[in-house]
Order: C-alpha cells, then structure tokens, then sequence
C-alpha cells in the first residue's frame, strides 16, 4: 500500500499550526474528525491537534487513544421546554467564552466543525479570533449546528450533494463523502463473509435490541449457522443477552465494536440504523444492509440518508412507521429474502462499494493544509484492492457454507486503550 508522503512544514517552533476540532458526542460525529486528525498528522508531522468536546466517555477515550489533546468546554443542546432556555443561554455563552480564550492562547489557525451542539460555540468563536472554519456534515439533512455555522464558513465539506440545497454557505462547498477511519480497503471474498451484524450506532438502539432478536428467530431455520454479533450500547446489553438466550438463539452481544474495519470486512449482511458515518462504513465495506431508520431523529435525516442509498440500490429499507402489522415480521421476512438470494445480496454490495468515497478523509485533510498556507506536494493514495464480482452464479442458500472460513473472533471486543499494550 503506498502512503501518503508527509509535506514540508513551512512553519516552526511556537508557530507550528494548530488545528481544532469541535464536537462530536455520538462515533458519527467524532470518528471523521478523528480520521481527518490522522490524515493531517501523517502529511504534516509537526501540527498540533486538539478535540473540543462536551466530555462524553466515547469522546475522552477515543481522543486519547489517538494520541491527541481533549479539551472540555460548556455547551448544551437546545432545549425542548421554554423554562430551560436560560440555562442554555448562560452554558453556550460560558462555552462560546471559553472558547475564544482557547482559540487566542493556543493560535488555532483552523476550527472544524464536526457536528453536534458542543461545536457551536467553538464554530462561532473562530470567526471572532480570524480563524478559519471548515464544516463536516455526514447527513442528507444537515444538522442544526451546521446550518447555523454554514452562513460563516469558510468551506463545507458534505458527504452527500444533495445536502448543498438545504445549506446557506458564504464558503466554499465541497463534496468529499464521509471521513472513515483507516482500513475499510481490505475486502474478504463474499463466500467467507460469515456474520450476520445488527447496529444500532455508537449509543445502541433500544427498539432494534427487541426487534431484531425477535425476527431472527422466525427466520433460524435460514441463518445455518452464521455467526450473529448485535452491537447493543451499553445500556441494555444483559437484557439483550437474556432476550437471545431466551430464544435459543448463539449471538455475540456487545455494548460496542471498536475494530468496526475487522468486523465488517466478515460481514455478509447487516441490520443498522441509518446514520450518515455508518452508512459510509457499510458502503466502504461493501455490506449489504437491511436499514431501520430511526424514527425520532432529528429532522428525520436518517430515513432521507436510506432513502437515497435505498433509491441507488445500496440497501433495502424498512421505516416501522410504514409497517403494517408486526415489526419483527416484516423484518424476518426482509431478511429471508436476502439471505436464500446470494446475487441480489452481491449486487446490493456492489452498489454499495460503488457508493463510497474511501478518499474522504484525504481529501478534507488537503482542503485544511490548502487554508494554513502550506504548499501542496502530489498526493499519492492508498491503491484499493478490486471488489469482487458484483454477481455470483454459485448456489447459495446462508451466510455460511462448507467452504466458508471462520472468521477471528472477539478482538473487536477491547477497549482502544487494550490496543495498545
């Protein structure tokens, strides 16, 4: 695999760049900027990186794993009843404060903007300390930090450019597709992908840990032992466990995947929710997905992000406010179809592989090094190894078979921290 070759910093002792990034809460909003931090350490050494956040769990380990500083700033999301907006107001002001010190002290020359309520005040501070403000948006619809900071942007990079319409950005705006972290480019064969994967994003999905068990019973004649993992949040993993138990059914049940690059490459379908950096994953990967948009999010981006994957041919989508009848049902009867129709499975995963941008992270790191000044030598990127044949003419009834490998397991089970020792 070639890598990218670093730059020549123009910059030296105290006046190296610094870079921060602001936001992320959920993995959807915090993994792109973690992989754009990589990108912009490997091609340039010597810049200095800080995370911004609101001080969640997933946010201090992951950044601290990466070996990048973290930094807690006050922020709140919009309230829903009137009576909280005082608070609101006095928390983002202390953030939006704060800040602007920060940005001072340290001599940030570039905010990015991931996403999430804690990158508003961080978004809006760079403006008043000249520097510059790049957005990400991994969704259709964008989200309501982005919409606000667009109008102030200096360049917007989206995942999807259907997203442009719904923005008003003085700025540039580019296309690049969802940041992903490395590894996604190692492609197993189709007949060896063994597992069925459920997801419900980084923080669980409570009504997908009921459901899923539940249709994977009705269908467990067809599963002919493919190996289950059902990635549950941290919440309701036993009672998940007690649930698949209960039903006589063998799954991996995991409050979180770390090594999500290993765990899809043994992927042969997967059930998840439909946020934009999952989706970018799956279509990385090349995993057929069936997709269960969740119903309350916000703006309802996420059935717009399976609606236009769904529309291209990338997944099958399931919205439970369209079902009539029992959810579990209509979902085992989704997954039976695909599960006794291997070529519509390989040309779902086809589509999906065509959908990716494996460069995205690259290339919002080159638009950052373009903004702090520094000369742009050729970039060499990674070579992808070719996808498979999008149709096979072998029979094949399963996620599994005679001449199917098992995969590792349990690796994707340590904490980033383990990883290191």
């Amino acid at each position: 695999m070639i890598k990218n070759q670093p730059r020549k910093s123009t910059f030296a002792g105290v006046n190296r760049p610094h870079v921060v990034f602001a936001g992320g809460g959920t993995g959807g909003h915090l993994f792109p900027g973690l992989a754009v931090a990589c990108q912009l350490r490997r091609r340039l050494p010597d810049v200095r990186v800080t995370f911004v956040g609101s001080g969640k769990p997933l946010e201090c380990q992951w950044v601290g794993a990466a070996g990048f500083d973290y930094v807690v700033l006050p922020s709140r999301p919009v309230p829903k009843r009137f009576w909280q907006f005082p608070a609101f107001l006095r928390n983002n002001l202390a953030g939006y404060q704060a800040a602007k010190r920060l940005l001072r002290q340290r001599h940030v020359s570039v905010v990015v903007g991931l996403g999430g309520y804690a990158s508003a005040p961080v978004g809006r501070a760079a403006k008043s300390c000249d520097a510059k403000l790049v957005l990400l948006e991994q969704n259709v619809v964008p989200g309501r930090a982005s919409r606000w900071l667009a109008r102030s942007a200096d360049a917007v990079c989206l995942a999807f450019a259907q997203t442009a319409q719904r923005l008003r950005c003085r700025g540039e705006i580019h296309v690049t597709g969802t940041p992903i972290r490395p590894g996604f480019h190692t492609m197993t064969p189709p007949l060896q992908r063994r597992r069925l994967l459920v997801l419900g994003g980084s923080n669980g999905a409570e009504s997908l840990n009921e459901i899923v068990p539940r249709a994977l019973y009705r269908i467990r004649e067809h599963l002919d032992g493919g190996e289950i993992v059902h990635q549950t949040g941290s919440a309701t993993v036993e009672a998940t466990q007690s649930l698949y138990a209960k039903l006589g059914l063998t799954a991996d049940v995991v409050p979180f995947i770390v090594d999500m690059p290993r765990m899809l490459s043994w992927t042969g379908l997967a059930v998840s929710r439909a946020g934009g950096s999952t989706l970018a994953e799956l279509a990385a990967a090349g995993v057929p997905s069936v997709l269960l948009p969740y119903p309350h999010a916000a703006n309802d981006h996420q059935r717009k992000n399976a609606e236009l994957f769904r529309d291209s041919g990338g997944c099958v989508l399931i919205d439970q406010r369209d079902v009539d009848g029992r959810l579990d049902q209509s979902l085992a009867e989704t997954l039976k179809t695909l599960l006794t129709d291997r070529p519509r499975r390989e040309r779902i995963a086809h589509t999906m592989r065509s959908l990716a941008r494996p460069d995205a992270a690259v290339d919002v790191a080159e638009l950052i090094l373009d903004l702090l000044g520094n000369p742009r030598p050729p970039v060499l990127r990674p070579t992808h190894r070719a996808a498979p044949s999008a149709v096979s003419t072998k029979p094949h009834l399963s996620l599994s078979g005679n001449q199917a490998v098992r995969p590792p397991r349990k690796e994707y089970l340590l904490v980033p921290n383990d990883r290191r020792r």
